[in-house]
């Protein structure tokens, strides 16, 4: 249980991850994924890498500049501004659903404007998920200059997308649904140079 710790990922550029575990039984045909991050970094860095064997960015969060983020679903992306960071945490959470192609992204608790993306796409299930790299390849191929640099904290993803209530409730971080992969019951392993440690402030 991570309850109030988070992930430091301490060096910069750095070759550390970590992998997650998430009981898959079938393809995603809608998800979210949540996730709170703190980090001074300038350059693009990966925060979420979905990788299938066919597709590498099946689902990926990558941070290209402080003030974008990039969002891809099998491989294409849609890109979100936000405001230039106060250096403070920020929590996203992007959702998408195959019948609509629809993207929703939430940054800090408020919803961005909608965009669209694989419509009648298929998120394969048989995944390597990690955090704090960006996948070329299934499990490895990473660009050290693409690595996170800084702390990671309150990780889901559900095979659902959320209601507006969820979405808020999971930057508050109230009580949420179980979810396939959830920060209070997380299967992991550290490789590399990540410390488990408290977090510092609410």
């Amino acid at each position: 249980d991570l309850y109030r710790k988070v992930f430091v990922f301490r060096k910069d550029p750095s070759d550390a991850f970590v992998v997650l575990r998430a009981r898959l039984e079938q393809p995603l045909h809608n998800f979210t994924v949540c996730l709170r991050s703190y980090t001074d970094l300038t350059r693009p860095h990966s925060l979420f890498s979905y990788a299938t064997k066919a597709q590498d960015n099946e689902i990926l969060l990558f941070k290209p500049k402080p003030e974008e983020y990039r969002f891809y679903v099998g491989g294409k992306f849609v890109t979100f501004r936000v405001p230039e960071g106060r250096r403070d945490w920020e929590h996203v959470c992007a959702s998408w659903e195959s019948a609509t192609g629809v993207v929703e992204f939430w940054f800090n608790g408020k919803p961005w404007p909608r965009k669209g993306l694989q419509r009648g796409y298929t998120v394969g299930a048989t995944a390597a998920i990690l955090l704090g790299q960006e996948q070329d390849s299934f499990g490895g191929g990473f660009d050290l200059y693409n690595s996170f640099s800084g702390e990671l904290t309150d990780v889901y993803l559900w095979d659902t997308g959320l209601s507006p209530d969820k979405m808020r409730a999971a930057f508050l971080s109230l009580r949420l649904p179980p979810a396939l992969l959830a920060w209070n019951s997380l299967s992991y392993e550290v490789k590399g140079d990540v410390v488990v440690k408290p977090r510092l402030r609410e």
